[in-house]
């Protein structure tokens, strides 16, 4: 079956829900019961277990496609995709039938990696383990967890329980200790369930992804490339909605004293000409950090950083321009155009945020470690025969 043949039907129950989903702040539950059904879910797994075998170029295509539709259904899709990347990777010994169940639809992923306590440095946890009555038990403040209530596994993180790593966990719906504090209510996204979670659970060796103290590895290299770019992609997704959207109107709505349309003066069109252009330009810098992930060269990490950051930005100017070019007809909601614009401001803040991922590509371009050592870090030692400063 070619990809759009699964794809049409979800695009079609997305766009026939989207304005509800949005106005009351739903849960999207018609479009992603289409994309269980459309073998979708299963996009970026192997054909072992069920999945299509699809890379990053086709997490874009489809991600970017279903934001044109509705950005709440596009953002519980990336954050599904995301969890798959680290399951698929290092997939936890005590759920054999994980990969399977997601790939077929039956299971739908998102993560859990943000806390209360470190915000939006989401590769910081800050909730430990410990050992209770023989158990490892932890007690966490998840915050913006997309699906919240909906997903059917959380891949949460947490520390090492002697604190000097980070572990990755595949909790199940219905986990005891497992609670949504508040109903999701935002600006953007307003369908996402993007809830904040406690927990307040047993763990084990047997929903752990990969070794102790893998989780690191796992967050910054396997989810964050395909984060990256799904964000972006959904970004770019609500521009290219934006975009259509705006010549649709300008090119339809006529001024009837002078007898034309809007489009025939020449500032319309000029900011028409600037969304596209910047619109063309982000999506070649997207298809090519695609291509980068796809096959790693060594300026890849930088079109990681870049991807998401770039994106964001074109898409708060592009919509914001959208917003300006159709007046009052934007304000009154019947284009959509406020959707993608708030839908747009949404992603822009999500973890890693485009200002945190400029600053890590200044430090890649100049030499400098992603990461400072915290501040109570002791000073390295110098190596046999070095002098010390």
């Amino acid at each position: 079956m070619d990809l759009h043949d699964r794809l049409d039907p979800v695009l079609a129950t997305a766009r026939e829900h989207a304005t509800d989903v949005d106005q009351r702040g739903r849960f999207p539950d018609e479009a992603v019961q289409a994309l269980r059904d459309s073998g979708l879910m299963g996009l970026t797994l192997p054909p072992e277990v069920g999945g299509l075998g699809g890379g990053p170029q086709e997490l874009v295509d489809v991600l970017g496609e279903i934001a044109g539709a509705c950005g709440s259904t596009a953002m519980i899709t990336l954050m599904h995709f995301a969890a798959v990347a680290p399951l698929s990777q290092a997939p936890p010994t005590g759920m054999p039938d994980l990969l399977a169940d997601l790939a077929s639809g039956r299971t739908l992923g998102t993560l859990a990696f943000s806390e209360k306590g470190s915000r939006s440095h989401f590769w910081s946890p800050v909730s430990q383990p410990e050992e209770v009555d023989g158990r490892l038990h932890v007690v966490a403040n998840k915050s913006w967890v997309t699906s919240a209530g909906y997903a059917d596994v959380y891949v949460s993180s947490a520390k090492t329980p002697d604190g000097t790593g980070v572990d990755l966990y595949a909790l199940a719906a219905g986990t005891p200790g497992v609670s949504i504090d508040q109903p999701w209510s935002g600006m953007g996204f307003r369908g996402n369930a993007s809830s904040p979670m406690t927990y307040d659970v047993d763990l084990d060796d047997s929903i752990r992804l990969g070794d102790v103290g893998a989780g690191t590895d796992l967050m910054l290299g396997v989810v964050l490339p395909w984060f990256n770019l799904g964000n972006a992609a959904v970004s770019l997704g609500l521009s290219r909605a934006a975009v259509d959207a705006a010549i649709r109107h300008t090119t339809g709505a006529r001024l009837q004293h002078l007898d034309q349309t809007l489009s025939a003066l020449p500032t319309i069109r000029a900011q028409l000409a600037r969304m596209s252009i910047e619109l063309a330009a982000a999506s070649a810098y997207l298809d090519r950090a695609a291509g980068k992930v796809a096959s790693p060269e060594e300026d890849t990490p930088l079109f990681v950083l870049g991807s998401k950051a770039a994106s964001n930005d074109a898409a708060l100017r592009i919509t914001d321009t959208a917003m300006r070019v159709c007046g009052g007809a934007a304000f009154s909601q019947h284009l959509s155009i406020d959707r993608y614009f708030r839908d747009a401001r949404a992603g822009h803040v999500m973890a890693p945020t485009a200002d945190a991922l400029y600053e890590f590509y200044g430090r890649a371009i100049t030499g400098r470690p992603l990461f400072d050592p915290p501040a109570d870090a002791e000073p390295a030692k110098p190596a046999d025969g070095e002098a010390a400063a």
